[in-house]
């Protein structure tokens, strides 16, 4: 289907709380989705019905700033997914909404043509403070009008759009729209298949705006054994000083690259968490982490998650953690090839540093006095069982340790279909470095507080794979 035609900009007004007249009466939604499906020949969603008539009861009931939960992997009632033409009507009817102020279609198929309606919406709607688009299948084209969009969006505080293929064209364009937007605090682009120029794009962008708060640039599609994403982003963290979460997932960092940015969080005192997960950071990178750990008092959080620091690499930031830093709160050596003897050294740390409250170690070698000495710790009150991913059992008079569903973002690509939605367990990271209370605490206290008619939208077992082919 071919695109519509570019909306022209229009410029948001004033602040939402202005805008929004709550002594106009506000229509029903589900009334207004099904005038406007019939007025536009266009075929009703039950789904988003479903959704619409729960959303109307809570209105009724007095409750404001809703986040509208219309993803598309629920497993607790019928689904049938969202288009383009679906997104059409919906966003109409949000248009002028004031109680609505975020919305998730998560694993839906907008593609390019609800991008175009989503850019509409962006220009439109004045209380929108939270958008989630991932995994719809949103190309280049439909990147560039979202970003063209928040060229003259002055509310949207929090984008996602991890998983949607925009490519190094769509990067380049996000990367042009942080030079022009002030408001938008945290961009998720992992998975969007960015190449390296858009990287180094963003990299330069952020050397000068002191707006965004957080970006994950996870999974870029990079060539050659430079570590060039690495170089640039540690000069970027040199140059900034507002930036605090930054996701470096799967950017092939080795030694050499853990060098550059530990070089960076010398001069850097406003990143608090760092996510260097899956890449190919060995022992002798650990050296480097461990001494800048001694004078950094600003990184709360870090996650060295499946890389292979050994057990020689854990001991040097054991040695760390036992007699310099008092400020990391949280560490992740999940798979990382660690041997008994380093696991004890850390959980000898968290008995005489009593910041660091939050340690994970799924994934690597145990033996029975490191399952001993982690229920020790446990049993002590060093460290409480929300903030750990493993729980110890005993059997025939043995202890041994069980893995737990908690972690730094255990809900990152899915979430529990019953349950807490937004548990701080499972996803400690984002508890220990909150981005602001008009952004991702005000969204997720919501969903948390209202799981019957906004529940979480996959299942525990699902793998991102079978999610994506679903």
């Amino acid at each position: 289907m071919s695109l519509p035609p570019s909306p022209a900009p229009t410029p948001s007004p004033g602040p939402a709380w202005v805008l929004a007249d709550r002594s106009e009466p506000i229509g029903s939604l589900q009334e207004q989705y099904n005038n406007l499906c019939m007025e536009k020949s266009q075929k009703i969603n039950p789904f988003i019905l479903q959704i619409l008539q729960g959303v109307d009861e809570e209105i009724k009931n007095g409750l404001e700033g809703i986040t509208l939960n219309i993803a598309g992997n629920n497993r607790l009632i019928p689904v049938e997914r969202v288009t383009g033409e679906d997104f059409w009507i919906l966003s109409r009817v949000l248009e002028k909404n004031p109680y609505i102020n975020g919305l998730d279609v998560r694993y839906n198929l907008l593609s390019d043509v609800g991008a175009y309606y989503a850019a509409k919406l962006l220009q439109k709607q004045y209380n929108l403070i939270y958008l989630n688009l991932m995994f719809n299948d949103i190309g280049p084209e439909g990147g560039e009008l979202i970003a063209k969009a928040l060229h003259t969006n002055t509310t949207l505080k929090y984008l996602r759009m991890t998983g949607n293929k925009i490519e190094n064209e769509g990067g380049m364009l996000f990367a042009a729209m942080l030079q022009i937007n002030s408001s938008l605090e945290k961009l998720d682009l992992g998975d969007c298949d960015l190449g390296m120029q858009s990287v180094i794009a963003f990299a330069t962008v952020l050397t000068q705006n002191q707006k965004i708060k957080g970006i994950n640039l996870n999974r870029p599609i990079l060539y050659g054994e430079q570590e060039e994403s690495t170089v640039h982003l540690s000069h970027m963290l040199k140059e900034n000083h507002c930036l605090v979460e930054l996701h470096m997932n799967k950017h092939d960092i080795r030694n050499g690259g853990i060098k550059q940015l530990c070089d960076a969080l010398y001069l850097n005192k406003s990143l608090r968490y760092l996510d260097v997960s899956c890449n190919k950071i060995t022992r002798d990178g650990m050296v480097f982490l461990a001494d800048v750990l001694k004078s950094n008092t600003t990184l709360a959080v870090i996650d060295l998650s499946f890389n292979r620091i050994e057990t020689a690499g854990t001991k040097y930031l054991s040695e760390t953690l036992t007699s310099h830093n008092r400020s990391l709160k949280a560490l992740s050596v999940v798979s990382n090839s660690i041997e008994g003897e380093g696991l004890i050294a850390l959980s000898q740390s968290m008995k005489t540093n009593l910041t660091l409250s939050n340690i994970y170690i799924w994934g690597n070698k145990f033996d029975e006095a490191t399952c001993v000495a982690y229920s020790e710790l446990i049993q002590m009150g060093c460290l409480k069982p929300d903030n750990t991913d493993v729980e110890p059992y005993v059997v025939d008079g043995r202890v041994h340790l069980a893995e737990v569903s908690n972690g730094l973002k255990k809900h990152y690509y899915w979430t529990p279909s019953y349950g807490e939605a937004c548990s701080h367990s499972a996803n400690a990271g984002s508890s220990l470095v909150p981005m602001g209370a008009d952004t991702i605490s005000q969204i997720q206290t919501f969903q948390f507080n209202q799981p019957r008619i906004w529940p979480m939208l996959s299942h525990p077992s699902d793998s991102l794979h079978n999610v994506l082919s679903a």
